[in-house]
């Protein structure tokens, strides 16, 4: 049996979590595992899930309400050991210098390019396989 990568996918908008799953496919690259998704709508569900662990990247959509990703993925990166990678959803790519600011590992713009997102999801995984190795 082929390994599976869980990514939380954060947003209150369901347009939103499907575009990510759409991107992602089975899998966003030839040499990542296959994913499973992990759809959380509210910032206390996705603090839950990463407290039950479990979580190979985090997706989380910069535009949510009432807790934008910017401010999740601050709060998760102080709170939660060994936070796993985070990919920010960001509205403009001016504002790349935010998602810096709250230590986001990746950015990309909504709407979801299917391309740019799955090279930015696949070097995540990647990423991750190796720090755990």
């Amino acid at each position: 049996m082929q390994p599976t990568a869980t990514v939380l996918v954060y947003s209150d908008n369901s347009n939103t979590r499907e575009q990510v799953r759409l991107a992602t496919g089975r899998r966003p690259a030839p040499d990542v595992p296959v994913v499973e998704f992990l759809e959380c709508a509210t910032p206390a569900a996705v603090v839950r899930e990463l407290d039950r662990g479990g979580i190979d990247v985090c997706v989380l959509d910069g535009e949510a309400v009432p807790m934008g990703g910017m401010g999740v993925c601050r709060q998760i990166k102080d709170e939660v050991f060994n936070c796993p990678p985070v990919l920010l959803l960001i509205a403009r790519p001016q504002d790349a210098w935010l998602a810096t600011w709250s230590r986001a590992d990746a950015a990309v713009t909504l709407p979801v390019d299917p391309v740019e997102f799955a090279a930015a999801l696949a070097s995540l995984l990647r990423r991750k396989r190796l720090a755990s190795a």
